[in-house]
């Protein structure tokens, strides 16, 4: 594939392109070192056409620019964050991994990576990657959290994915807070690149240390989830910081709470608020909000097409997966991609209420956790609040909400007054049964896992 289809062409030698720490290259500089790590990796591996990589490392200069070199080489690429280390074996397993690459994100855009021959791996052949390897071109394979079951594998031609970046448009400073495994991640650092903005990669990810890089590069925009920006929120870490400089913040990977989207709409009014939707399986697609405050949000582009059947989004896009390597497809036959989120559709626009395989079943009765959730979030001294289900004997589960609160208070109370609170807002099904208090890390982490799950359909 031509890089420069992913790069501002010609390069702009003293405009930003890459920050990570206290290392930043400019466009000049990146393209550059694409074309050294092509050299070094056919050097050493010879055609990388449709061979099976992965490319183990976060953001970074030297990370870029050889994910852009082995995009360049028509490699099939398996990205593996540091944060899915505890499933690197089965990525590599699942994919047929045939050269592995390791970057250590601190490594300067001078270094190298190191290589790990396919004679220490065990191959799996698959037809998915033959049909990659027969077609030509690049392809990518990302994993689900597998926090409903086992990681799946999807499959991508990478040209299709990259074809909305042919068209320019405008130029920002960009938080690079999404994953490097995931297509969120990528479709921020594509989007950046190709229109010659500057993509700032994080070495931590709290709240606080985002907040002072918006204010050091001034950066315009940062794409997020609900979780983050509600704790940012929370943590008051937007008031210690000047964020006037950004103008968009987007949000997806979760269902946003209403009241989180109306505490961001007053916090932040410089920024328009952005609702995005994005798959693993089918990429990142435009979208447009209703406005600012409302959940309500326009999807498609060109070539999308999207529908409701039985309340679930359905789509079919020239960017959808070719299937999963360790899983039946969810696309049916005449092409539409089955997402496994229920929406309520209203013309044009959707509301995305929740997973399908999230919803609780109380007593037949279907509860989305999101709508719990969001009720919780706007009592006061709720820090933030995660609602799921737990079996029962009797109804078939129950509803249960943890929750994380501002200032200390006596769990009795807390139990009470959110039962209460629930009672004046929802049917009775839907009020937590249970009401337990963590510290707000804890449920940080839990609520990690949930967005994961997001960024992804995982109905396994």
């Amino acid at each position: 594939m031509e890089i420069g289809e992913l790069l501002l062409n010609p390069p702009e030698p003293a405009r930003p392109s890459i920050t990570r720490g206290d290392q930043t290259i400019n466009s000049l500089e990146l393209v550059e070192a694409v074309a050294r790590t092509r050299r070094w990796l056919t050097d050493r591996l010879g055609t990388l056409n449709g061979m099976v990589t992965s490319l183990e490392s976060d953001f970074s200069p030297l990370s870029v620019a050889t994910l852009l070199a082995l995009i360049a080489e028509d490699a099939i690429i398996v990205p593996i964050a540091p944060a899915s280390r505890p499933s690197r074996e089965h990525f590599l397993r699942t994919a047929g991994v045939q050269t592995r690459i390791v970057i250590e994100p601190q490594a300067p855009i001078s270094g190298a990576p190191t290589l790990i021959p396919a004679s220490e791996l065990p191959i799996e052949d698959h037809p998915l990657i033959a049909i990659v390897q027969r077609d030509g071109g690049p392809g990518l394979v990302l994993f689900t959290s597998g926090t409903t079951g086992v990681p799946k594998g999807a499959v991508h031609r990478l040209a299709p994915l990259l074809g909305k970046f042919s068209r320019r448009r405008k130029s920002f400073t960009t938080i690079g807070l999404l994953l490097f495994d995931h297509w969120g991640g990528l479709n921020t650092l594509f989007h950046t690149l190709s229109n010659g903005g500057h993509f700032i990669s994080l070495v931590d990810r709290d709240p606080e240390y985002v907040a002072s890089l918006v204010e050091r590069h001034r950066a315009q925009l940062l794409p997020a989830s609900p979780t983050f920006l509600r704790m940012m929120m929370v943590q008051g870490a937007h008031r210690r910081h000047d964020l006037s400089s950004l103008e968009v913040v987007s949000y997806g990977a979760e269902p946003m709470p209403e009241q989180t989207l109306k505490l961001l709409a007053r916090e932040l009014p410089s920024a328009r608020l952005q609702q995005t939707y994005g798959l693993i399986e089918v990429g990142v697609l435009r979208s447009r909000s209703e406005s600012d405050d409302s959940l309500w949000v326009e999807i498609g582009g060109e070539g999308i097409e999207v529908r409701v059947r039985d309340d679930m989004l359905e789509i079919r896009s020239p960017s959808t997966m070719l299937g999963y390597l360790n899983a039946p497809t969810p696309i049916t036959a005449d092409g539409w991609f089955r997402t496994g989120d229920r929406v309520d559709q209203r013309g044009r626009f959707f509301r995305i209420l929740g997973r399908d395989s999230d919803l609780i079943n109380v007593g037949g009765e279907k509860v989305f956790p999101a709508e719990v959730e969001s009720v919780i979030s706007e009592m006061a001294n709720i820090a933030d609040v995660v609602v799921s289900g737990s079996p029962n004997p009797l109804t078939g589960s129950i509803v249960v909400a943890t929750v994380a609160v501002v200032e200390p208070e006596n769990a009795a109370d807390l139990r009470a007054r959110v039962r209460k609170y629930c009672a004046s807002r929802l049917e009775r099904y839907k009020i937590p049964v249970k009401v337990s208090m963590v510290e707000l890390d804890l449920l940080a982490g839990v609520r990690m896992k949930k967005v994961r799950r997001f960024l992804s359909t995982d109905n396994s």
